[in-house]
């Protein structure tokens, strides 16, 4: 509105009332107060051939003259003082000039600009007409992609309308605007928010229309005027409106043309070499390979030294063979179904998996470290992945503005639009804590998904509407026009290196093939199809462009593309000496100096995990005390504080003080400590207070942990966004980065965590077996029947515990001190459930003292936090102590054993309850209660050691959760083997039930009581078989 305001004023005619005072000789009236108010106009509302004159330097004359009458009328001759009042009041140019009046004409020159008054019809004609101009412009600015020629087979428009051959410009489309043909030659001045003049200011209205369809409905349809930036407005239009932009030297089209040969000719010598196998490749959007490459070329000259990828199946081979520059013969080995993989794992078939390369980039003649990750078939998973170690490089590096270390996504058009963890991971773009500082999002756009036309696969018109949400520009390309897909990505990689914002480029393209090699796409698209096996190769067409062109002739071509079929032969050859398959020449994220050189821990052994008693003291002060000064805190976090000093001149910690500890000493040793998720500042149940706000000042914090020595590790602690697949994929990136860093993600409540399920199934469980990729993330899930009801109750232990990969039926076999650690370097994953402080420190500190690095899934307690006997004693912390496995009773029934009627096994919170029931009862000497706090890898040697402690005791396994859930499936077995089957392994806990707790308060005692009958009536089992 301010623009249109401004506008309007810009062409606004001096009143005729003015005028008759100005030839009176009385002084300007000043306008709003200010004399000069208004500002340099011409009125171009007919042909410039009207006036002869005004051409040449005569028009910058003019200009001055014109200038100067504004500040003064007087300043000028009278005839052009008359001349520049008569065109600003709407007289044709031509009849603008009239003869000076005569000495003492006065009278007749007063009466002559009276009459000019009847003009004022002209004036408005002319403000509508600029008006209207503006409106035109904005017009293609807005809507002209929907008219651009995006798709190369010409059947339909990517945003899902049929193609209009002209949306804005047809005849009756320009009376929409309030003009008409009759218009088309008229000279229009150019509002400041267009670049079309380039150097000219004012264009016949035809000319303006042939620019702006060559800017804006060609093969580049840009998206971009909902950016409610006009800096970054302004900046796309330059990009695309001003004239000639895209011009491209001849080495730049003969070095595109070499990329689309190797593009093209990879997948033509995979189909020959082996035409039945499967390998998505990138037929019909041939020309991905240059957009990659024209990024990481443009972004290497901004000073981006790594570039960290994330990309689905289809093309993965093309883009490590001619992007990333895996060796040849490294991918052809994939092929050999005969070869036997050397390592660790079961491998991933060929198109998921990643790589790491370092090496120059020739363009720029720079070094370049580029990453592409492995990932599941699950589309848009790795997208989170990819955003969370980018910004663990960034910030090892001290990247803080994202100019060295970036992230390039590849999608495809069905998961883009379909896959919510797209709009999950955009979400984070912009977050304090997760910002990767713009990411360039490139879309293979095959107008397909699988079978499944677009019309059935969104509502949106585009496939990238969803980057919409944070502002992202959208540049959509027709794929078929290398020249303006290789423009486009210059300008992506510029828009990243210039605002740090995320932008979509949208190449549409299409599959030549079925969804893989094997598949018959006639079933579905038999209209689609039939185009297809038309349409002439990209290639082809470039190469006919550019020798007509004369940019390269027909032999120079065909020795391109021999050239590049000799290295494909010769790696293909040199692939046939190749006897056994590395899957660690595929790995992603390697660890320098963390492993031996062939890639195995330095070490068996697993030191103390304890502390001084002064370092404990030490952090304990930092944890209850306020380390800025003038700082007013909440009063009852005063009361917290103060009861954490207590605690730590007692020495015993609660849970909150024993996470402080291990986090705080890992701090103090130089390890990175990063804890995220929902709510983790304060703490889901307000007992971690790691961010101290100020009661009196806005956004002033403190973090105590920080504040624990002069050269300790930084600490990250930060609340996500309300996103549990997103956030996790992040901190798992995050985590695959160093293994210097303990990387926690905190669910808000256990439950939670099954919306990122695919996270766990596909990366963090399987991960190493696929990837030979160690990871050390941490999974805290607050977990325990509390009678909260059914989704605040179950962190679904069960399905952890269903994914360890040990064996149950196989007792292992004890190797002296190292078994638990060699237990641990066997396992896919760790799984624990403290029932103390202590324990929970040293787990914590474990993760990152042993020699490897495994995924921890912690099971973490509720009302513990504040149980009065869920407290630990320093003295369990010191030098020399360890995490227990196993915590056997140690009370009156483990001073006579032989008279022990019953061996009660358990884990975590209901351990508080047994012991509660059983000293109610007085069976203290006949009830053993064992706590199993590591459930997998399964403690077999422990368990067996208290097995045969109590050789007259039946065995029971007490739990809280039902029985088709919790950790009896997984334990039962893994006792019985233990003991050779010897003795039954009875249950005590709730039945079986499909919802994991009941939502009535007064159900649940019930249910609680009955199963602690169970576990404490001797007879209970009697007669069972």
């Amino acid at each position: 509105m301010h623009r249109l305001r401004t506008t309007v004023a810009r062409l606004r005619p001096i009143p005729a009332s003015r005028s008759v005072q100005s030839l009176s000789h009385i002084r300007p009236v000043a306008v709003g107060g200010a004399l000069g108010t208004f500002q340099p106009m011409r009125h171009l509302n007919a042909p410039v051939a009207a006036e002869p004159f005004l051409n040449g330097t005569s028009s910058n004359y003019v200009e001055e003259m014109y200038f100067s009458w504004l500040e003064n009328p007087r300043s000028v001759h009278k005839s052009w003082d008359i001349f520049f009042r008569n065109a600003n009041a709407g007289a044709p140019p031509g009849a603008a000039y009239q003869s000076p009046p005569p000495l003492g004409g006065l009278a007749q020159g007063l009466a002559h600009a009276k009459a000019l008054v009847g003009a004022q019809p002209n004036v408005e004609k002319l403000v509508e007409d600029h008006l209207a101009v503006q409106s035109l412009i904005r017009a293609y600015q807005i809507r002209g992609h929907h008219v651009a020629q995006l798709d190369p087979l010409g059947i339909m428009a990517s945003d899902l309308e049929p193609t209009p051959s002209d949306i804005i410009t047809s005849n009756d489309k320009l009376g929409f605007y309030g003009l008409d043909e009759s218009d088309l030659d008229q000279v229009f001045r150019l509002p400041t928010t267009t670049f079309i003049g380039g150097s000219e200011s004012a264009l016949p209205l035809r000319e303006i229309i042939r620019r702006l369809e060559m800017a804006y409905c060609q093969h580049i349809g840009v998206e971009f005027m909902f950016i409610n930036d006009l800096d970054q407005c302004q900046w796309i239009r330059q990009k695309f409106e001003r004239p000639g932009v895209m011009h491209f030297t001849l080495e730049e089209k003969r070095t595109l043309l070499a990329r689309m040969v190797r593009s093209t000719r990879f997948e033509e010598f995979l189909q020959r070499k082996w035409s039945s196998e499967k390998r998505f490749g990138l037929e019909g959007c041939e020309s991905l390979i240059p957009a990659l490459k024209t990024i990481i070329d443009k972004s290497s000259a901004s000073g981006v030294e790594s570039v960290i990828m994330g990309m689905p199946h289809r093309g993965r081979l093309n883009v490590l063979a001619n992007v990333i520059r895996k060796e040849l013969e490294q991918i052809f080995c994939q092929f050999d179904s005969k070869l036997e993989a050397a390592d660790e794992g079961s491998g991933d078939v060929k198109y998921h998996l990643g790589t790491f390369h370092h090496r120059l980039n020739r363009v720029t003649d720079r070094n370049i470290t580029l990453s592409l990750m492995a990932n599941p078939s699950h589309l848009e998973a790795v997208d989170p992945v990819v955003q969370g170690k980018t910004k663990a490089e960034q910030f090892y590096c001290g990247d803080t503005e994202g100019k060295r270390v970036m992230a390039l996504l590849l999608h495809g058009d069905a998961a883009f639009a379909g896959q919510g963890i797209v709009y999950e991971t955009f979400h984070l773009s912009d977050l304090p804590s997760y910002t990767t500082h713009g990411t360039i999002h490139v879309v293979v756009n095959n107008q397909i998904g699988f079978t499944t036309d677009p019309r059935m696969a969104r509502s949106s018109p585009y496939p990238t509407d969803v980057a919409r949400v944070v502002n992202a520009p959208i540049f959509h390309v027709n794929a078929d026009d290398p020249e303006a897909v290789m423009y486009v990505c210059n300008v992506a990689a510029e828009w990243r290196n210039t605002f740090h914002k995320d932008v979509v480029v949208d190449l549409v393209c299409y599959r030549r093939n079925g969804h893989n090699e094997m598949d018959e796409p006639m079933f579905t698209q038999p209209l689609m199809y039939k185009q297809i096996k038309k349409q002439k190769g990209v290639l082809q067409k470039y190469a006919e462009k550019l020798i007509a062109e004369g940019a390269v002739t027909r032999q120079e071509y065909e020795e391109e593309i021999a050239k590049y079929n000799k290295i494909c032969e010769e790696a293909y050859a040199r692939s046939k000496d190749e006897k056994i398959l590395h899957i660690k020449h595929w790995l992603d994220s390697p660890w320098p100096g963390f492993f031996t050189s062939d890639g195995q821990p330095k070490s068996m052994n697993s030191p103390s995990t304890g502390l001084t008693k002064e370092e404990l003291n030490h952090i304990g002060n930092i944890a209850s005390s306020v380390p800025m000064e003038d700082f007013t805190i909440h009063g009852g976090l005063s009361r917290i504080l103060k009861g954490r000093a207590t605690m730590v001149s007692q020495r015993v910690c609660d849970w909150a003080l024993g996470e402080y500890m291990a986090f705080g000493s890992l701090l103090k040793e130089g390890t990175h400590v990063r804890l995220s998720g929902q709510d983790v500042e304060r703490g889901t149940f307000s007992h971690r207070h790691h961010v101290l706000h100020d009661q009196n000042v806005d956004k002033r914090i403190c973090i105590p942990m920080n504040h624990i020595s002069d050269n300790q590790a930084p600490y990250t602690v930060c609340n996500s966004s309300l996103s549990e697949y997103g956030v996790l994929g992040f901190e798992l990136g995050f985590a695959m980065a160093s293994p210097n860093a303990l990387v926690l993600w905190e669910a808000q409540f256990g439950d939670f965590h099954n919306t990122a399920q695919c996270i766990i199934d596909q990366f963090i469980s399987p991960g190493q077996a696929k990837w030979v990729r160690q990871n050390g993330i941490v999974l805290l899930l607050p977990h325990g029947m509390e009678g909260m009801g059914p989704e605040h109750s179950s962190a679904r232990p069960e399905r952890f515990l269903q994914m360890c990969n040990d064996d149950p039926d196989v007792f292992p076999k004890l190797s002296g001190e190292d078994f638990a650690v060699r237990q641990l370097y066997d396992c896919n994953w760790i799984v624990v459930n403290c029932s103390n402080p202590a324990n929970y420190f040293h787990v914590l500190r474990r993760q990152i003292l042993q020699p490897f690095r495994k995924p921890l899934i912690i099971f973490t307690p509720k009302s513990l936090l504040r149980h009065p006997e869920a407290k630990s004693s320093f003295d369990e912390m010191l030098p020399g102590t360890h995490f227990q496995r196993i915590i056997p009773e140690t009370g009156v029934a483990s001073a006579s054993p032989e008279g022990v009627k019953r061996v009660v096994f358990c884990t975590g919170k209901v351990y508080y309850e047994l012991t509660r029931e059983r000293k109610n009862r007085g069976m203290e000497a006949t009830v053993a209660i064992t706590r199993v706090e590591q459930l997998s890898p399964f403690p077999f040697d422990l368990v067996k050691a208290e097995t045969d402690r109590y050789p007259n005791a039946d065995l029971v396994w007490c739990q809280e959760e039902h029985k088709n859930q919790g950790y009896y499936d997984y334990v039962k077995p893994r006792i019985r083997t233990t003991i050779n089957h010897a003795r039954p392994v009875w249950y005590a806990g709730r039945d079986p039930a499909a919802a994991p707790a009941t939502g009535n308060k007064q159900a649940h005692l019930l249910e609680l009581q009955r199963f602690l009958d169970t576990a404490f009536n001797l007879e209970a089992f009697a007669g069972q078989q």
